[in-house]
């Protein structure tokens, strides 16, 4: 029984899928106009972790992620660089998909683009004028009519009177009131647009996502996810555009991640304070960053600064170093412990992620102590437990040695630090503990840490 909670009822529900054993997930991806940032990894990593959760208690998932390949912003930054919008798409797009899989984000089932939606949002456009939800201005502009739908504000919980308040209309728009907002913007000469029934033009934002969605999901799907600045207005005029269209409930369940911090300040460029995603993995390995983003709950805001992604990182080495030197058992051979019903247990309430990381560091002290005692073997089952339940949430799948011993862009290369460490056993085979002293210090101060044991030395990069 999994339980999640709801944007909508503003209260975790028992998740039940429309179709039994089967999950249709639509989240609201990027708009492709520059370098995804970290709000968007958060929403990456955070939707990843729930398909891959599903899908590890047995449903079939269908998830669906978007592209916002025409925008306003799009056609700006375009023009600024001098190059067709398409250009400009496909590179983004292409820099999304090596950021994400960096962080060790699955592909999407599908990823629809809108420019391939045209005629979609065009027909659902043309349903809403026919029934008095949409209205076409003489300009070539069509709006949606908020006030025709009866449940606008159901999912933000604001008052459609407060909204009008004080409103008003930018003198260049023909909306009949301040509320209405646009579903397809005219096109001015020289413009990007598509011929459609009002005029040359291209789609309003909100649009897209409800023609893309029904058009990969029908016309109601389980779950709708996204980031928190979403939820109003986009989603929220998703739900009224869909609803009036079909005449169904639009989606049963509404997700949104929590927003990203910096320093304890709002992300944003205006501060100075704005990261993407290349940037930070600049500076710490992609797994770092993972873990950073999957110790906080989903829904709970995250603060990025420098001490929190350090103690990610270490916390993270915590987990490596238990596994390391140890060849893990065939997990098929290792039955579910208390451990894998505990990590269930937590996952299954909203995604608990950070609940489930304390059942890794749980592992980890379990497999340190069997090795202190000298028990190998439950050592071997417990590390398989702690890499399978690691799995779920996308950490723990590399080598040991591969995560403590990755180039950070450091002086020395592997190589090289394989041939200190020979040096320094040659120094001590020669009791010449000074000079063994002396290379161990040299590669502290280079940030490489040597860990003797009676197996040999490993050294990892501080």
């Amino acid at each position: 029984m999994i339980r999640i909670y709801n944007t909508l009822t503003q209260q975790k529900e028992i998740f039940t899928p429309i179709e039994p054993g089967k999950v249709r997930m639509y989240v609201c991806g990027m708009t492709v106009y520059d370098y995804c940032h970290l709000g968007h990894a958060r929403v990456l990593v955070a939707f990843d972790v729930v398909t891959r959760y599903l899908r590890n208690r047995g449903y079939d998932v269908t998830y669906v992620r978007n592209i916002t390949d025409i925008d306003d912003k799009i056609l700006r930054r375009a023009e600024e660089n001098g190059e067709p919008f398409t250009d400009l798409t496909e590179r983004m797009i292409a820099a999304m998909h090596e950021d994400e899989a960096r962080l060790g984000v699955l592909s999407p089932s599908a990823e629809p683009r809108a420019t391939d939606y045209i005629a979609e949002i065009i027909a659902m456009i043309n349903t809403l004028i026919e029934s008095d939800h949409a209205y076409a201005t003489d300009n070539g502009d069509v709006y949606f009519s908020v006030e025709s739908f009866e449940g606008y504000g159901k999912l933000s919980k604001k008052k459609l009177e407060d909204l009008l308040a004080g409103a008003r209309i930018d003198v260049h728009e023909a909306k009949r009131s301040p509320a209405d907002f646009a579903l397809w913007k005219a096109a001015g000469e020289g413009e990007v647009s598509w011929p459609s029934p009002w005029g040359n033009g291209r789609p309003g934002w909100h649009i897209e996502c409800s023609a893309m969605s029904n058009r990969c999901l029908g016309d109601t799907f389980d779950i709708h996810g996204g980031g928190p600045d979403l939820l109003f207005p986009h989603h929220e005029n998703e739900i009224a555009q869909s609803e009036c269209a079909t005449g169904h409930t639009f989606v049963n369940t509404w997700m949104h991640a929590g927003a990203i911090r910096v320093n304890k300040e709002k992300m944003s460029k205006s501060l100075g304070n704005f990261f993407t995603i290349r940037e930070i993995l600049e500076r710490y390995p992609p797994e770092v960053v993972r873990f950073f983003l999957v110790s906080s709950h989903y829904r709970s805001q995250v603060d990025y600064s420098e001490d929190n992604l350090a103690e990610a990182g270490r916390s993270l080495a915590r987990l490596y170093h238990a596994l390391r030197g140890i060849v893990p058992a065939n997990s098929g051979d290792v039955p579910e412990t208390d451990h894998d019903r505990r990590f269930v247990e937590l996952m299954s309430d909203d995604f608990n992620c950070a609940g489930a990381i304390s059942v890794l560091h749980a592992l980890a002290n379990d497999i340190n102590q069997h090795r202190r005692e000298g028990r190998d073997g439950e050592a071997k089952e417990a590390a398989t437990v702690m890499i399978r339940l690691g799995a779920i949430l996308g950490l723990l799948q590399q080598d040991p040695d591969v995560f403590f011993q990755a180039d950070s862009g450091g002086e020395l290369s592997a190589a090289d630090i394989e041939a200190k460490i020979q040096a320094r056993a040659g120094a001590r085979k020669a009791k010449d503990f000074a000079g063994a002293d002396r290379i161990r210090d040299e590669l502290a101060e280079q940030g490489i840490i040597l860990d003797d044991s009676r197996e040999g030395t490993n050294w990892r990069r501080s």
